[in-house]
This record gives C-alpha cells, structure tokens and sequence, in this order.
C-alpha cells in the first residue's frame, strides 16, 4: 500500500467516525465550549454566523479538515497503522494535533514517539473534556466518541 492509499484509507475511517459524532448542522451554532461551528464539525474563520451551508460544501469542509487532521498526525507520528492513524486523524480533527502531535502537554503523543501504540491508544478516552462555563467536563458524546476511537485504535473494529 502506498502511503498516498494508506492516508486515504485512514480517512476514510476517521471520517466514519465523525459524521455520526459530529452530526450535520447546516446553518452555524455554537458547540458546548463556545465555539463556532457548522457542518460536521467545521471551524473556522470562514464560517459566516447564520448562513445556510449546502450538503456540497459542507462535505468539501470534511473533506479538507479531516485531509489536514490526517496529515498532521501522520507527520508527528510517522509509519502509524492505518487504524491508529485514522483513530488519532479524528481525534485531531475534533481537538486539534495536541493530542497526538505534542509530547509535552499529551502522554498519548508521547506514547505515540516511544512507539508505544496500545498506550497510546488506550489515553484517547481521558480527552472526553470540553470547558463548559469555566469548568472542564465530561461530555457524553465525546466519552462515546473516544471510545469509539480506541476501539478502532486497538483493532477492535475495522
């Protein structure tokens, strides 16, 4: 498999993830910390508050995001199997690269540089926060969502 089809394959499955994570919301909302966001799951600058997004450009959305998502943990954490790329990709995706791409604020990053795979697997569950009026809480959609994420991560689910 060439690394161009591995990287498509691990977005394929990361963008598996999201959809029914993240959900369609054609017109901007604001998501439980606050933040701008449309589509499933796109932020950003471009975002317009109150305008109504086509199903074209919002799959366009995805499919850059979650490209860049994949791309960013596949330059930090190189040589990945494509299910521990895809499970990072989307977690990347949802959170931004910390998690898997900077060891000094992320153990699962750090798992990942030591090429320590289940470990790092295995921490993706502990990022089921989010700052909701000040506090850092467990949302019940991100516990699902990383769960479902270390499943893939281990092998559990292909």
């Amino acid at each position: 498999m060439t690394p161009q089809q591995k990287k498509a394959t691990a977005v394929a499955l990361a963008t598996a993830l999201a959809v029914p994570a993240e959900g369609l919301r054609q017109v901007a909302y604001y998501d439980p910390p606050g933040i701008l966001t449309v589509c499933e799951g796109h932020t950003g600058k471009d975002i317009i508050k109150g305008k109504v997004y086509s199903l074209a450009e919002c799959k366009a959305f995805l499919s850059a995001d979650m490209q860049k998502a994949v791309d960013e943990v596949d330059r930090c954490a190189p040589d990945l199997p494509d299910n521990v790329l895809a499970a990072f990709g989307d977690a990347a995706y949802n959170l931004g690269p910390k998690i898997a791409c900077d060891p000094a604020h992320s153990t699962a990053a750090r798992l990942l540089k030591a090429h320590n795979i289940t470990g790092a697997c295995n921490e993706l569950t502990k990022w089921d926060k989010a700052s909701v009026a000040g506090q850092m809480i467990s949302l019940p959609g991100l516990t699902k969502r990383r769960q479902a994420e270390k499943a893939l991560c281990l092998g559990e689910i292909q």
